[in-house]
């Protein structure tokens, strides 16, 4: 049976973690953004990687499930009624991550450079700060 989008809305505000609350939005992609590009260090060295560089070593199935993740980031960007501008930039950052990180050799080169997914986070943290201020997190 089909649910409306009213209970979903009650569902999902019942579940703390899948709320609507922009505070609650913005720690998930916060998370979900230093999980996919911040979160080991490459031994002996200060550089930062995530798992869409460590995983784009995997032909084509990497990149994809990666992207995936991605995507996760612009449908929470749509669920906070960013525009369709930002939308398309944040599906345009992580299309050329993609399109890009496919390539062998040269793709894994470009994936720790091209880092879409801070890119896209940057776009709503921007959106939440204008439009949210109460999400507002100080950064130490």
């Amino acid at each position: 049976m089909p649910m409306s989008q009213e209970q979903f809305d009650k569902i999902a505000n019942q579940i703390p973690a899948m709320s609507r609350d922009p505070q609650a939005v913005r720690k998930r992609v916060e998370a979900l953004e230093l999980l996919l590009e911040r979160s080991f260090h490459i031994p002996g060295t200060r550089i930062p990687v995530g798992l869409d560089s460590i995983v784009g070593f995997i032909p084509v199935v990497g990149d994809l499930v990666t992207a995936a993740m991605g995507a996760y980031m612009v449908w929470e960007a749509r669920n906070l009624g960013m525009s369709k501008w930002q939308l398309t930039r944040m599906a345009a950052n992580i299309g050329i991550d993609t399109a890009l990180g496919a390539i062998p050799l040269v793709g894994d080169a470009f994936d720790f450079v091209w880092r879409s997914n801070s890119k896209n986070l940057r776009i709503i943290k921007k959106h939440l700060d204008k439009n949210h201020p109460g999400s507002m997190t100080i950064d130490a």
